[in-house]
């Protein structure tokens, strides 16, 4: 009885210190992150959009950048989606302007001047508010005034990401009953299933607050190394390298891709493997007034980067498969889907990992369609695990398809079949 009545004064305890936060941090949250306007951005924005800081360790002054995009439908009831961007090392940013977010650079050859935006009308934030975050320490505009905290890893990333969404409850609480999922592409086909598997635990244990988790979902996701390193049967199947440089890799490398030994198999797994930077993004990023409407705190940062790969981090986790596993079998939604053009993580290799969970098939291998046309293939698992293919879609499937994915986004969160 008596440790009943310490819960009930807890709940209560915590109840009104949301209702405070209610009346005077939603208030100071949006006057304080708020951004009116965007360089490059003809007109007003029509959306609602903050950006800042939230603090992982205030001793340190260790902070996460963030950029909320309020749903441009209903944001009061509208899931809440918190997004990573891969790497490890690459903005939220990169996201916001390349895949899932309302904006866009204006692709046109560079003449000096701060790059053009335009408005996606195929953003996620058609259906659902969305955070983006600058994660792991050391990237985008995150920064620590700690060197130690510069040195993290899968698993401290994970715990200071729920940290941070702990905090960013504190300073946007009216968002604490909406539907939560975890989303994320590329590296973060790691970090999202640890991440939601770290919450779920909290929520399991008693964790204030509680967080409404619903599920998750990546894109292209990095996943195990061995099933993920099937690029060079995939780039021979789709025909984007010749007959004998797949022969010769094969043969060189014995079949085995995921860690290059000698150094024929090297050179013929760089012939393999091109890659393009997004040029446009860091110009519009480093400009001293776009910093100001962003609400960048000036010396942090010395260069902001699309990708910083020059991080501190450790690999840790070495495979998600085990959290994918527990998380569905406790009753998480989770959707897995591919750009079926994409060389980094072949779907092969992503269709290999879903079979070896071993679940039974409820709806099998079909088509999905938009507008009444082909756009992707879906398989529909137990547990409420849905994989599906973006036809044409490279790495990653929103920046090259984006009404296809907005269109799958909406109808799995509202439980509906692709």
């Amino acid at each position: 009885m008596e440790g009943r009545k310490a819960e009930f004064h807890h709940d209560i305890a915590l109840l009104l210190l949301l209702m405070w936060v209610t009346i005077s941090e939603c208030i100071t949250a949006d006057s304080s992150a708020r951004v009116e306007f965007l360089p490059g951005f003809e007109g007003a924005l029509p959306f609602d959009f903050f950006s800042g800081y939230i603090s992982v360790d205030e001793v340190n002054e260790y902070r996460l950048f963030y950029y909320l995009i309020k749903s441009e439908n209903n944001p009061s009831k509208d899931p809440l989606l918190l997004w990573l961007t891969g790497g490890p090392g690459c903005s939220g940013f990169s996201g916001l302007v390349i895949e899932t977010g309302p904006l866009r650079i204006k692709v046109e050859e560079y003449n000096g001047t701060l790059p053009a935006l335009r408005y996606n009308p195929y953003s996620w934030t058609k259906v659902a508010n969305v955070i983006y975050v600058d994660s792991p320490i050391g990237t985008g505009f995150s920064y620590s005034k700690s060197p130690p905290d510069y040195a993290t890893s899968d698993s401290k990333t994970v715990k200071d990401l729920h940290k941070f969404l702990t905090n960013w409850f504190i300073e946007y609480p009216e968002f604490l009953s909406n539907p939560l999922y975890i989303a994320g592409d590329s590296y973060s086909g790691i970090t999202v299933p640890v991440l939601t598997s770290e919450i779920a635990n909290g929520i399991d244990s008693g964790y204030r607050p509680v967080f409404n988790l619903k599920g998750y979902l990546v894109g292209n996701p990095v996943t195990d190394v061995e099933f993920d390193s099937q690029v060079v049967p995939f780039a021979h199947g789709m025909g984007l390298i010749s007959d004998e440089l797949f022969e010769a890799t094969k043969i060189s490398c014995n079949g085995k891709y995921a860690f290059p030994k000698g150094s024929q198999c090297n050179l013929n797994m760089q012939a393999v493997h091109e890659t393009y930077g997004y040029m446009l993004s860091h110009y519009w990023a480093n400009n001293e007034r776009v910093q100001e409407v962003l609400h960048v705190k000036k010396g942090t940062v010395n260069e902001w980067k699309r990708c910083n790969y020059g991080i501190n981090f450790k690999a840790d986790v070495a495979s998600s498969v085990v959290y994918h596993y527990n998380l569905t079998m406790r009753g998480y939604s989770a959707l897995i889907y591919s750009g079926d053009h994409d060389s980094s993580v072949p779907f092969i290799g992503t269709q290999a990992w879903i079979r070896s969970l071993e679940f039974p098939i409820i709806d099998d291998w079909r088509a999905w369609l938009v507008d009444g046309q082909v756009v992707g293939y879906t398989r529909k698992y137990t547990n409420n695990l849905t994989f599906a293919t973006v036809k044409g879609a490279g790495h990653t499937a929103p920046e090259y398809k984006p009404k296809e994915c907005v269109a799958m986004l909406k109808r799995w969160i509202s439980n509906e079949p692709l």
